[in-house]
């Protein structure tokens, strides 16, 4: 059995575990990501390593997944939008500071290939993964093969632009998907909601302390769980939206399977069956061809630590 460790550095937190060859996370550990500093970042995932590693000596390679662009050759974080990572030869400190190879890669790369390999997408071969989260994230997985494109920063889906001259971006466009298919997006539509039409939002605003500000992602889910006219609508716009996106992604890559996950996929039905709906009808050459299954990440927030330390073998 060989285990390896995957490290997913975030924003606020870094979380690594050690897995076996049958993606199990056999021990976790996280700490508080010092975000502004590249020097301690490096450092607390060393830190993070050098822990698991004192407790399973036999591990054999790190793989890092981080969110942001990673060059082809899986070793330097071009830019990470969270983190004061620009050009960061991050491969290069790590080793040096745990004595074990480490391959880097996106974190959407790392939790599609985790849910391709051991979660939702393991019976498929054409797979695009979608994190509906703060924004949106992805992973494509073709012929059971991750695709990276040609310079290593491919499927980064949630900023192709859907609205021309839309909502702006922090990517610095606008009218990008992650704008309208979103957590965010789903907690923008319930406070404008709140804003332009008070009495419709009732509960919402209950939820949110009397005000739209107030109003954020788990008021919305719980409003929509107990049937609140309002909320649902919120849904049901950012599933329209998150469904023809999915259209879009087919009429180009052909996927036999979307698997969605982030932190809005919890919503279950409340999402997928609006989104399913929306992406049918959007669907070029609907009801000529085969409908891809649109289906749940099985993973979780195990997801990129189980993919990243699988890439570490290959």
């Amino acid at each position: 059995m060989t285990l390896t460790i995957g490290v997913d550095v975030g924003g606020t937190k870094v979380a690594a575990g050690v897995v076996d060859d049958r993606g199990r996370i056999l021990e976790k550990v996280r700490r508080p990501t010092p975000s502004t500093d590249p020097e301690e970042t490096a450092s607390v995932i060393a830190e993070v390593v050098d822990l698991l590693k004192g407790k399973y000596a036999d591990v054999a390679a790190v793989g890092l997944g981080s969110a942001g662009f990673v060059d082809q050759t899986r070793s330097t974080v071009l830019f990470a939008p969270n983190l004061a990572w620009r050009d960061e030869p991050i491969k290069k400190k790590v080793e040096s500071l745990v004595g074990l190879p480490v391959v880097v890669e996106n974190d959407g790369n790392a939790t599609a290939w985790g849910e391709a390999r051991f979660g939702a997408g393991r019976d498929h071969d054409f797979i695009v993964l979608i994190t509906l989260g703060t924004g949106i994230g992805g992973g494509i997985i073709i012929g059971g093969e991750l695709y990276r494109g040609r310079f290593g920063i491919g499927a980064e889906v949630g900023h192709f632009r859907v609205v021309p001259d839309g909502r702006r971006c922090g990517c610095g466009n606008r009218g990008c998907w992650e704008q309208y298919a979103s957590g965010n997006a789903l907690v923008h539509e319930a406070r404008e909601l709140a804003r332009v039409a008070p009495a419709m939002a009732g509960r919402l605003l209950e939820l949110g302390d009397g005000r739209p500000e107030g109003i954020s992602g788990p008021e919305v889910s719980q409003a929509a769980r107990e049937g609140d006219p309002a909320a649902l609508e919120c849904f049901r716009t950012v599933a329209q939206w998150a469904g023809q996106g999915m259209a879009d992604l087919t009429a180009v890559l052909d996927p036999g399977a979307f698997i969605i996950g982030g932190g809005l996929s919890d919503a279950g039905d409340l999402l997928l069956e609006p989104a399913r709906t929306a992406f049918e009808n959007a669907l070029t050459g609907r009801g000529h061809r085969p409908l891809p299954d649109i289906r749940i990440a099985e993973l979780g927030s195990a997801a990129g630590i189980v993919g990243a330390a699988d890439l570490a073998r290959i």
